[in-house]
Formats: structure tokens, sequence, C-alpha cells
């Protein structure tokens, strides 16, 4: 299903997901809530989320007053809770009994800083999957150039034990 968007750009075929099933799937939660909502979710291979960044923003009253800047940091927290909604979603993970828990980052570029009004595309891909552990590639993604990417994993945990 190809769509098209106001300004009649395509716009990649999959599911959206809204941030009500957003905060299902993952136990993050304001202000640390990083992804606003994704589409083109492919089951076990991709997903793009969207984060809305805006001057409310707790972390800008510090990072940097008078020219803020979000957080590298975040800009990777954002790409980890996608990889963990394509997880969550892939799998259909049972919040009540599982846990998906970012284990490792590496190859972490910033290339441009994100700054408030910017609407940054989390651009992530599986790159292979061991048992309950997923390996991600992630692009952050700003007007169509390259915030920030990183290579990424997580894992599936139960936390009834």
């Amino acid at each position: 299903m190809n769509r098209t968007n106001n300004a009649g750009a395509s716009l990649s075929e999959g599911v959206a997901i809204d941030v009500e099933e957003i905060m299902r799937r993952i136990p993050h939660r304001p202000p640390f809530l990083m992804v606003d909502r994704a589409e083109a979710f492919l089951p076990g291979k991709s997903i793009v989320g969207i984060k809305c960044v805006t001057i409310n923003e707790p972390f800008f009253v510090g990072h940097f007053p008078g020219a803020p800047v979000m957080p590298g940091v975040l800009i990777v927290e954002a790409l980890a809770q996608t990889g963990g909604l394509l997880m969550s979603k892939s799998w259909d993970v049972d919040p009540e009994g599982k846990i998906i828990l970012f284990m490792s980052v590496d190859n972490c570029r910033f290339r441009q800083p994100v700054r408030p009004g910017d609407l940054l595309r989390l651009e992530v891909e599986v790159m292979r999957t061991r048992a309950d552990v997923v390996k991600f590639k992630g692009r952050g993604v700003v007007d169509g150039k390259l915030a920030a990417e990183a290579e990424f994993a997580a894992m599936l945990v139960d936390t009834r034990k």
C-alpha cells in the first residue's frame, strides 16, 4: 500500500502505529517516551519511528540554554525504543511478563544537530536475530539529512523469574 502525504510525497509501505499502541508495547512514559508514532512497520524486518521534537522537551532547559540541541544519547534512546517497538509488535510480546532491554550500541555517529521543531525519523532495520536477541541498524534523519546512526542490540527478558 503506497500512500502519499498532503504534499504528495510517497510514504513507505507497512502498518502505522499510534502512541496508544506504543505505550501498550513498551514501558516508557513521558517525559522519557521518545517515539510519538511509528509507520512502515514490516514484521521482523523494519520500522520507522517518528519523534516530533518540541521546545517543550525537558532536556532543552539545560542542553543548551540559548542554543537548544537534542542530546545525542536521547537520539540513540529513541532509536532503541523504536527497535523495542519493532520487536514487541513482531513477536506480540506480553508486556505483563516480558521486557525488552537495550544491550549494546556500536558504530554510533552524530552527523548534525537535532533542534526544536525538527521531525526526527527513526529508521530501524533488523540486521540479525538469534534466540531472544536482535541486532539492529538505525538512522535518525531530519529533512532527508542523516543526523545520527548506530548499530544496537536488544534482548527479550522474562520478568517473572
